[in-house]
């Protein structure tokens, strides 16, 4: 069982910077993946981007150059840097851990969410 607390939701003008963090409790198998996934009001949920127990990193196109995912293990938390922030970018976000446990199963985790509005 894991459970993840986000925090670093806010307001910010367009072309600021926040920064997300997400803590996990609870037990992280040796092949995991931590990620950031978003969803605005009328749209799908998109992966943001993600970052593997071996710090193998995927970004979504539209934020490529702008974010950076990071992870701190001795801590369980991952960590989202957004720079350059746009209108666009406003949307619920959420993070998830995949726990893998073998190449056709995985355990998903998600964290409440916290709402980013990047509005002037």
């Amino acid at each position: 069982q894991v459970q993840l607390v986000e925090s670093g939701g806010g307001l910010v003008q367009p072309g600021g910077s926040l920064r997300l963090s997400c803590a996990a409790s609870g037990k992280l198998f040796s092949i995991n993946t931590m990620g950031w996934y978003r969803q605005a009001p009328g749209k799908e949920r998109e992966l943001v981007a993600s970052i593997t127990s071996d710090g193998t990193t995927t970004y979504a196109d539209s934020v490529k150059g702008r974010f950076t995912i990071s992870r701190d293990n001795a801590k369980n938390t991952v960590y989202l840097q957004m720079n350059s922030l746009e209108p666009a970018d406003t949307a619920v976000y959420s993070c998830n851990v995949k726990n893998h446990v073998y190449a056709t199963l995985s355990f998903n985790y998600w964290g409440q969410g916290t709402q980013i509005t990047v509005s002037s």
